[in-house]
């Protein structure tokens, strides 16, 4: 397992578009516009006379806020003095010059107004975009009881500006990209500058700009492009809707990446534990953080193994059951027809489609699917005699294990590797668990994610970064960032209780 320790080299850009000099007349660049974006009704123009000099504004009424419009040319021009130039009517900050046509077009595309006029040599861009976000809301798949009860949402520069209300540092860099060469989506990446590994960066940015596609739909579409290993089940890139989140992993050395229209941020690199980890871990004590961590972990392993291990006992080892419940079990099963690897199999699937018809479906609908529909299947495949009580109970406890894990994606994975495990059981019983488990955690091992070993720091062993992996000791000593990042700055704290030595 190799870690990134070489210096990274300064970062570069590219740009492919050819610069194309603007015309001296107004007719030639409003009919180069219309022919690049290939005469849409919506490109409109509006003509004007300004000290006696004809000039055009051009812009898409789809995205130009006409409000905004108004206010900052149209008005000030209606009261204009001839003394003025042009430039002292625009109201807004955002405005800039160009010769470069290909670059005006591109800027209209982004909402921008753009002026024209006649004997011109420069074209001038003024920003009118019509921003329809909705407020950041608390995301549903991340909630929590203290601490922030804000959101990121799929506008980019609300998302930026949600970070940068956050972390007030000169250090917080961002760099941006386009992807998709027919969507031409704005994607940005963020990092410490001081903390982050320069190597760590310099792969990310390399992984993004090798993407080569028409579209960026989601941000899946960047995580399989630039994921290590994209037939693994375990995910190597996290996935948040939370700023205070996101936060805390910049300031652990980490580089995140954040695209147009989507409210998910993605985080690099990361652990096995990471995904375990919620904000609620350190808005309540750490005896109550590390149990609750104690039993995501343990209710991974519940949900990958508790089918597994029941095919195996039923199948294989029915000796281990006590004496007492041997009755229970023997008279829930006798009269199945399956074997019991059917039985979980018909279970889980069952599990799968009720849970796929509630997220699907409108909430309110979706919730009494989730509740009647699996009592009134519970009850009904127990009365035919499917399937046995003990099965239902344990299904159901597999996936409320399963719904306990806080990371949707992890959520999945143990799902996926759930089947495997259970072919397993039902070939060799309690051997097939131990050489199934095997497997994973050779697989576990050998996995990283942008140079960090997937399971550090338990492999390669660091004892230090122990405190906030499998339980979280106290805040206070908890004085050094992870060291499988490799971050610039491995210490991130001094000592917080001082107080204490004046008090005695």
């Amino acid at each position: 397992m190799s870690f990134f320790k070489k210096k990274g080299k300064p970062l570069k850009t590219k740009s492919n578009e050819k610069t194309n000099t603007i015309y001296s007349t107004i007719e030639e660049n409003q009919q180069y516009i219309c022919k690049a974006l290939f005469n849409t009704d919506d490109l409109k123009t509006r003509e004007m006379t300004y000290k006696e000099v004809p000039g055009i504004i051009i812009y898409l009424e789809t995205l130009v806020d006409t409000e905004i419009f108004q206010q900052s040319f149209l008005l000030p021009l209606s009261e204009a003095v001839d003394q003025q130039n042009v430039e002292e009517l625009i109201t807004n900050p955002e405005f800039s010059k160009t010769n470069d046509l290909n670059k005006i077009v591109s800027s209209l595309l982004k909402g921008d107004c753009a002026l024209f006029f006649q004997g011109g040599t420069e074209c001038i861009l003024f920003n009118c975009l019509q921003a329809n976000p909705r407020t950041p809301e608390e995301p549903d798949n991340e909630k929590v009881v203290r601490g922030a009860h804000t959101g990121f949402i799929e506008n980019l520069d609300v998302n930026l500006n949600l970070v940068r209300e956050r972390i007030h540092n000169r250090q917080l860099t961002i760099k941006y990209f386009k992807l998709g060469q027919e969507s031409n989506t704005n994607v940005a990446m963020i990092y410490m500058s001081e903390l982050a590994n320069p190597s760590v960066v310099e792969e990310v940015q390399k992984r993004i700009e090798s993407i080569s596609t028409d579209m960026v739909f989601s941000p899946g579409y960047i995580e399989e492009c630039i994921e290590g290993h994209p037939f693994s089940p375990f995910q190597e890139i996290l996935f948040t809707e939370r700023p205070d989140r996101l936060e805390a992993h910049l300031m652990e050395g980490r580089v995140a990446i954040i695209s147009e229209g989507a409210s998910d941020v993605s985080i690099v690199p990361v652990t096995f534990f990471s995904f375990f980890q919620t904000p609620d871990d350190f808005n309540i004590r750490f005896y109550g953080g590390s149990f609750f961590r104690l039993l995501r972990l343990f209710s991974f392993w519940g949900a990958l193994t508790l089918p597994a291990i029941y095919i195996a006992v039923v199948g294989f080892h029915f000796e281990i059951i006590p004496y007492d419940m041997v009755t229970i079990v023997k008279g829930s099963i006798e009269n199945i027809p399956f074997p019991p690897f059917f039985e979980a199999l018909i279970m889980a699937i069952t599990i799968e489609l009720i849970r796929e018809a509630g997220i699907r479906l409108p909430t309110p609908i979706g919730q009494t699917i989730g509740i009647v529909g699996g009592l009134i299947i519970g009850d009904a495949v127990v009365n035919v005699g499917l399937v046995s009580n003990v099965m239902v109970i344990v299904i159901a406890l597999t996936a409320i294990m399963s719904f306990c894990i806080p990371s949707y994606e992890m959520g999945n994975t143990v799902r996926i590797l759930s089947l495997p495990v259970m072919i397993a059981a039902a070939t060799l019983g309690f051997v097939g668990i131990v050489f199934a488990l095997m497997i994973i955690f050779i697989h576990m091992c050998k996995l990283e994610s942008f140079g960090t070993p997937y399971i550090a720091p338990l492999a390669p062993l660091h004892v230090k970064n122990l405190k906030d992996a499998i339980v979280r000791f106290p805040i206070w000593t908890m004085n050094r960032r992870p060291i499988s990042v490799q971050p610039q700055k491995p210490v991130k704290q001094g000592k917080s209780r001082e107080w204490q030595k004046n008090d005695r």
